[in-house]
């Protein structure tokens, strides 16, 4: 098959591309510098230059915070930029696997993962966008699509959270991370791993195959994924001391609990992705060696 990955240049676009060229697949990344979502024209030109057979959608606006003052601009990307690809895929018989996020639950559970069909009530710009764009592909392409969402990303390529412990970790004796935010901390390696399984399947079965959360397995907050962290590179967890998310006010309200079910993944026989602490402990001599670079 060809592949078609937009959002080529981000954290998850590129680890798709590695991951498909690694597979031995014929993929063409294209940053937005090569493909904006959000023009028509653009769209067209793409699909007429490369003729791919699944698109993966990687590109978005993904300024939570800008969100809130931008909205309109956040639409035309994470909303109107999904529906425009998957009419194209429509037009030239091609499958969509469309990246999303947990920002489309409310984030107000306690205790129980959000399952793949829990009701969506979305709290801030970002979230509603994001939700537009999940309904745009579910509304054009209803056989041939499927949408991941996933959270709490980090990755080799990009500055994430991950990056900024590492950073942190030699410059601070202490420093304070939020403890009451529960969520999954998430390779996006991993993630790449499951979209190329799921546009395999897409071009291979009849039918779309709906909504997968693509999380990794277990929850966290983030002083423990920054305390872990600090384990991982040898230095005293303790050094990560604990606040409220009322320290760090921001515009776009964070979720609470981000933690996000994954029966779906079961029901097409795939695994989910795998726990968040096997993961970052691979994930981090990469990491690490990317900084050093």
């Amino acid at each position: 098959m060809k592949w078609l990955v937009t959002g080529a240049g981000g954290m998850l676009g590129r680890d798709v591309v590695e991951e498909l060229l690694r597979r031995g697949e014929q993929v063409a990344g294209a940053d937005r510098a090569a493909l904006d979502i959000t023009l028509p024209d653009s769209v067209g030109a793409a699909f007429a230059e490369h003729r791919p057979d699944v698109v993966v959608n990687c590109a978005a606006y993904t300024a939570v915070d800008d969100a809130e003052q931008d909205e309109e601009r956040a639409l035309l990307i994470n909303g109107e930029g999904p529906r425009l690809l998957a009419r194209a895929c429509a037009a030239h018989g091609a499958r969509l696997v469309h990246v999303s996020t947990d920002y489309v639950f409310s984030g107000e559970a306690r205790a129980t993962p959000y399952p793949e069909d829990h009701p969506t009530a979305p709290r801030t710009a970002y979230g509603r966008t994001k939700l537009a764009g999940e309904r745009a592909v579910a509304e054009e392409l209803p056989g041939a699509s499927a949408v991941v969402r996933t959270a709490w990303l980090y990755g080799v390529h990009g500055g994430n959270f991950v990056r900024t412990m590492l950073d942190l970790e030699t410059r601070r004796d202490t420093l304070d991370v939020v403890d009451d935010q529960r969520g999954q901390p998430t390779w996006s390696a991993d993630v790449a791993e499951r979209i190329a399984d799921l546009g395999t399947r897409l071009g291979r079965d009849e039918g779309g195959l709906g909504v997968f959360h693509a999380t990794a397995a277990g929850e966290a907050t983030w002083r423990d994924l920054a305390q872990e962290v600090f384990r991982l590179v040898g230095a005293d967890p303790e050094r990560v001391r604990p606040t409220d998310s009322a320290a760090f006010a921001r515009p776009a309200p964070r979720p609470a609990y981000s933690v996000l079910g994954h029966d779906r993944w079961r029901e097409i026989d795939l695994a989910p992705p795998r726990d968040w602490r096997a993961a970052l402990q691979e994930a981090l001599p990469l990491i690490r060696k990317e900084i050093s670079q």
